[in-house]
């Protein structure tokens, strides 16, 4: 029975892809668009069909046609870089497959289109449907639901891990019963914009609609959190009332974050920064007239910082360093990231901390006293000094937690139950670019990763873990790249720091452990793919590594 149902699912698939799809010759375009002598190994170039554009490569002699932009932010993939089989973002290191276009690696859920190519006489023919030309993205096909199937999957969290595993796990074949929890009211949605743009709705953050998970029969629980595992009864307590009973289980619930416990931080206007609804509040507290008072030098709050600074009177960030990013990039690029903010206006309070918040009559924010006593007037208080963990409710469920809160997990996500796996940034998981040491690791894209990994083990299809950490921040139109992780002694710069157009190599000992870059794209991508491959960078290809990547400018 088993065979027969995944057989006539896949018939089902493939039929609904079709005729959703459609087939008819109009639906398509075809033409040459180069010669084979034009296309050089590895090399990723442009062309012209029908006045839209197809991304063509070499590799190993096989040409491949694709889609032309990252379908996450839209990156121009004729400069990403290209690894063994796949062509690797250079703004944000999502990764698609070069065969198939299938994305293997994140930020981003569509992967690209993948055209038809044929030979003759030397002339590269391509031919393409006209409306995956348009769109330049693709959804992987994915089965129906069957009602037979009585299996349960649910996902708790509704962060890009979630979203990502329920999508996996239907382009996958499972066709039983899948609900997601989501905490907030919101369908999942682009997390990362919320520091950034402010001012953008939720529908254009959403990643899909709900029209969408209707489709392929996955039911979203919003507003909805959890509230414990019953491991030995596999069940889910959850705010409603209503439990959950799975077959299997994956935790993805992110981190909150935290306020600073001092005088006033009760007050009205003293607020983090997370979540969409914090930053829809901040917007609608701006004025020229408003001062803002940040604490924290954290990725987060220095976004903030950016993004505020021209849309209010005076912005003051409170920092314990004298400069910011000094742990995680180092002091001369700290250095260089303050200058700039200096230049937008942003006021600086180095080597200290909040003391106290004082308020008004009202319970408003009137003023932040700092450690030296120091005044300084406020309107509005936004702390981003980090965060917890969101596993609070698994403590009596016999996970292995560790004492941050965070859950380990193998190489296969996989908890110390059965059936239950644990992904995004709770998971203490093996990194693979730091030979499989683990580590709790709250990156945008790596939770897309676990997400997908989660789901193909729950399916029993045993996919190990190779995760390389790639991060990234813009802030005044400068974007820093960051792939890699592990503890550093030394960093080896090259380019302009001060100038903010540099890459730098974070080196324990002789090894690369990281590196990060700014208008120096795609070296980084490269080495996050590097990475990916199981290679290392060492102290002394350094000197090859960026005459190499001068020579290809």
């Amino acid at each position: 029975m088993f065979t027969f149902l995944s057989v006539a699912n896949d018939f089902i698939k493939t039929f609904y892809s079709v005729s959703a799809l459609g087939s008819a010759p109009e639906d398509y375009v075809e033409g040459v668009v180069c010669q084979v002598t034009d296309l050089n190994e590895n090399e990723p170039k442009t062309f012209d069909l029908d006045e839209k554009k197809v991304l063509l490569i070499k590799q190993n002699g096989k040409i491949s046609a694709l889609g032309t932009k990252c379908t996450h932010y839209g990156a121009p993939l004729a400069s990403s870089a290209v690894g063994d089989g796949r062509l690797r973002c250079q703004w944000h290191g999502a990764c698609f497959n070069i065969a198939t276009g299938d994305i293997e690696d994140f930020p981003g859920l569509d992967s690209l289109p993948c055209y038809q190519v044929t030979i003759e006489d030397n002339n590269v023919k391509v031919r393409a449907r006209k409306s995956e030309l348009e769109s330049n993205k693709r959804i992987k096909d994915m089965v129906l639901r069957n009602e037979s199937d009585k299996q349960h999957i649910v996902v708790i969290g509704g962060g890009p891990s979630g979203a990502v595993c329920v999508e996996t796990l239907r382009q996958e074949g499972f066709a039983g019963q899948i609900t997601l929890v989501c905490a907030e009211k919101y369908l999942p949605y682009d997390r990362i914009k919320v520091t950034k743009t402010m001012d953008i709705s939720i529908q254009k953050l959403q990643f899909r609609d709900c029209q969408f998970y209707q489709k392929h029969d996955i039911k979203v629980l919003t507003n909805t959190t959890a509230t414990g595992v019953d491991i030995e009864n596999k069940k889910v307590s959850l705010n409603n009332g209503c439990p959950l009973s799975y077959d299997k289980l994956y935790i993805a619930t992110g981190a909150k974050p935290r306020k600073l416990n001092i005088p006033g931080s009760e007050l009205k206007n003293v607020i983090v920064i997370r979540e969409y609804d914090h930053a829809a509040y901040i917007q609608s507290q701006l004025s020229d007239q408003k001062e803002v008072a940040i604490l924290g030098s954290s990725f987060i709050a220095m976004e903030a910082a950016s993004y505020l600074s021209s849309k209010v009177k005076k912005v003051t960030v409170v920092i314990r360093e004298n400069v910011p990013f000094k742990a995680s990039l180092g002091p001369e690029i700290g250095a260089a990231f303050k200058k700039l903010f200096e230049e937008k206006g942003v006021h600086f309070a180095i080597n200290s901390g909040m003391k106290s918040i004082v308020g008004d009559d009202c319970g408003n924010v009137k003023e932040v006293e700092l450690n030296d006593g120091t005044m300084i007037k406020a309107d509005l208080v936004i702390m981003g000094v980090g965060s917890t963990f969101n596993t609070g409710f698994l403590k009596d469920s016999g996970l292995q937690m560790r004492d941050d809160g965070t859950i380990e997990v193998n190489q296969y996500l996989q908890t110390n139950k059965d059936n239950v796996f644990v992904g995004g940034d709770i998971a203490y998981a093996p990194v693979w670019c730091r030979h499989n040491e683990k580590a709790s690791i709250g990156h945008f894209g790596l939770a897309h990763y676990h997400g997908k990994i989660a789901a193909l083990n729950m399916l029993g299809k045993q996919k190990e873990l190779q995760a390389v950490p790639f991060f990234w921040t813009a802030l005044y139109g400068k974007s820093v790249r960051y792939a890699g992780h592990g503890r550093f002694d030394e960093i080896i710069y090259s380019g302009n720091v001060e100038e903010l157009e540099f890459v730098a190599y974070y080196l324990k000992g002789d090894e690369v452990v990281a590196m990060s870059s700014c208008q120096m794209d795609p070296i980084v991508s490269e080495y996050a793919e590097r990475l990916a491959q199981g290679k290392q960078l060492y102290r002394e290809d350094i000197k090859s590594d960026m005459m190499a990547w001068r020579q290809r400018k």
